[in-house]
C-alpha cells in the first residue's frame, strides 16, 4: 500500500502544478502595435510634362491704345500631401517669383480645392502679384492630401497686366519690348 499512496502522491502534485500552470490564461489577452507615421510635406504643379507656360501681350492696331494681355491661362493644378506636426497644427503654401519682368505684374488665382483630396485641404488667397517675397496663396493645410494629376488639388490662374493693372504694382513705363522674358515661380509647402 505504502508504493501505491507515494505514486498517487506524485499524480496529485503533478495535477496540481499542471493546474497552477494553466490558471495563468484569463478570458481576455492583449498585446501592443506599434505604428509610425511619418511627417510629411511635398509639393508640385501638374500636369508636369507642360507645366511651363506663355503668356504675352498683343500690340495695339490704333494708335493711342495701350498693349493687350494674352488671355489667362488655368492649365495648371497645383497637388500637395500633408502629414501635419504635431508642433505646428497647419501648414501654408508660398508662391514667389525669381525675376520681377520691368513694367509687367503677373497675377496668379488659386481655385478651391476640388478632385479626389481628403483631409484638411487648405483655403486659397485672393489674387497675389507675383513677387521676389513669398506670398501665402494657401493656408490651413491639415493632415491632407489633394490628389494627384491634373483636375486634382487647386487649379491656377495666371494673367498678366501691362503697367497699373487691377491690383498691379508695376508701372508702364517700365516696360521694353523684348521677344522672350523667362520668370520661374516657385511653390513651397511649410510649416506656419
Amino acid at each position: 500500500m505504502k508504493k501505491f499512496k507515494f505514486t498517487l502522491s506524485l499524480a496529485l502534485i503533478a495535477l496540481a502544478i499542471s493546474a497552477n500552470l494553466s490558471a495563468q490564461d484569463t478570458n481576455t489577452d492583449n498585446h501592443t502595435i506599434s505604428v509610425t507615421i511619418p511627417e510629411v510635406a511635398l509639393v508640385d504643379i501638374e500636369p508636369a510634362a507642360t507645366k511651363n507656360i506663355t503668356l504675352g501681350f498683343t500690340a495695339p492696331t490704333e494708335a493711342g491704345l495701350p498693349i493687350i494681355p494674352s488671355t489667362s491661362n488655368n492649365t495648371l493644378w497645383l497637388n500637395y500631401s500633408s502629414i501635419k506636426s504635431v508642433a505646428d497644427a497647419t501648414r501654408n503654401v508660398s508662391v514667389k517669383l525669381n525675376a520681377i519682368i520691368p513694367g509687367i505684374d503677373i497675377h496668379v488665382t488659386a481655385a478651391a480645392a476640388a478632385g479626389a483630396g481628403a483631409g484638411t485641404l487648405g483655403t486659397p488667397s485672393a489674387q497675389l502679384t507675383l513677387s521676389a517675397a513669398d506670398q501665402t496663396i494657401i493656408s490651413g493645410i491639415g493632415s491632407a492630401y489633394t490628389g494627384d494629376g491634373a483636375n486634382n488639388g487647386h487649379n491656377l490662374t495666371y494673367a498678366l497686366a501691362a503697367g497699373s493693372g487691377p491690383g498691379g504694382v508695376a508701372n508702364y513705363a517700365d516696360l521694353q519690348a523684348t521677344a522672350t522674358a523667362v520668370a520661374t515661380v516657385t511653390y513651397t509647402i511649410s510649416d506656419n
